[in-house]
């Protein structure tokens, strides 16, 4: 069928006024504002890292947000759903990220589809990778409502695909990002190995990973009887050692398996969670996140300790040659105390809800929410590489 000409011309429209929008955030301003700034001084170059940081800034209400509601989303795993499972406040939803510098370009979910016609994207990782999966599906559908689609669910890997775009958006769950094997009915963790996870990540045209939280579980809810490297067997080790050993397997798959020219490599910061309300709010009774509704404001260091993990994700990237890109989200997201599913992560009991000590989700991201600004600086950093 022959493409209408008019049809032609809006979608020129549409790319030009993403091009305005581009051109327009690199104009620098309010260099005399207060800049939230991380504890340690970056020696790597993280995504965007040019006339403007991307990740430094502060949340301002936005009444035109969120950019999607949960109810024209099924997809949103119920423990993201905190509308639909009876969170009762909404400015939570109302915060848009600023950098210090410039203005972010707004998100176009046509335009990224357009851009990614015929490609692959794929996110790697755990939980909260899947929580940025399921946030950016839920984007790019709000463009285009009308558009046929298809989900796939499995274990490891899902995949949604826009079949009138060829686009395929897909999540790959392996929260260590390295190999799990079982020896002998034990689960053995292996820091020096990623062949059978990594066979899933080849000819995808765009690969976001994301590690962290497990890497400290322990007890009941750690995933792994033993760890092995250099050929020996750990029942434990420093888990920032660990953690160090895995992310440079990780890093040498990349460097020896992934065509730069091809393939672009992003690499998303730890999520902070929010379990000590000490670190906003001196003598706090309740030791969660519950009953927060809004972020942070007038902090101009990171609150808290800066995790120590982000120090070994730092160290191992600064030593890739090859050109992968750090989303440092962990800062700006430090500041959303509010934005976690706290007792409104699925359908829990009345006995759960009136217990949110023990009860509350203070690591994982509501949708609407959060995940929805990962995505939007992952936008800008995919294709306004130069802002």
């Amino acid at each position: 069928m022959a493409f209408p000409f008019w049809s032609f011309t809006i979608l020129c429209l549409l790319f030009l006024l993403q091009t305005h929008e581009a051109s327009s955030a690199v104009r620098p301003r309010n260099r005399g504002h207060h800049r939230l700034r991380p504890g340690p001084t970056r020696t790597m170059i993280r995504a965007n890292k040019t006339s403007c940081d991307l990740f430094v800034g502060g949340w301002v209400r936005d009444d035109t947000y969120p950019m999607y509601q949960y109810s024209a989303c099924p997809i949103i795993d119920p423990e993201f759903n905190c509308q639909m499972y009876g969170r009762p406040d909404t400015d939570y939803l109302k915060f848009r990220w600023k950098p210090a510098d410039c203005e972010l370009p707004r998100f176009n979910g046509l335009y990224f589809l357009m851009k990614m016609r015929g490609k692959a994207l794929m996110f790697v990782g755990d939980s909260l990778g899947r929580n940025q999966w399921e946030s950016l599906i839920c984007m790019i559908s709000a463009a285009v409502p009308r558009s046929p689609t298809q989900m796939i669910r499995g274990d490891p890997l899902s995949t949604f695909k826009f079949l009138d775009y060829g686009l395929s958006v897909s999540f790959y769950r392996a929260p260590y990002l390295v190999d799990i094997d079982a020896v002998q009915g034990k689960r053995v963790l292996k820091l020096d190995d990623i062949s059978k996870n990594s066979n899933a990540w080849t000819s995808v045209d765009v690969l976001s990973f994301n590690t962290g939280h497990w890497w400290s579980h322990k007890g009941s809810l750690q995933g792994w009887d033993y760890m092995e490297s250099g050929g020996t067997l750990y029942e434990d080790m420093d888990r920032l050692v660990a953690l160090a050993r895995g992310l440079r397997t990780w890093a040498r798959w990349v460097e020896n398996n992934v065509d730069p020219i091809r393939t672009r490599v992003f690499f998303q910061s730890i999520s902070p969670s929010h379990y000590n309300p000490t670190e906003w709010k001196a003598g706090a009774a309740i030791k969660s996140c519950y009953g927060e509704t809004v972020p942070m404001t007038g902090t101009t260091s990171y609150p808290g300790a800066y995790p120590e993990q982000m120090r070994v994700v730092e160290a191992v990237m600064t030593n890739m040659t090859f050109p992968a890109h750090l989303l440092d989200i962990t800062l700006l997201s430090a500041m959303r105390k509010d934005a976690h599913p706290s007792i409104y992560s699925g359908d829990l009991s009345p006995e759960q809800r009136a217990n949110p000590d023990r009860s509350a989700d203070c690591s994982h991201w509501c949708l609407p929410g959060l995940p929805d600004t990962w995505n939007q600086l992952f936008y800008t950093s995919l294709f306004f590489p130069r802002l």
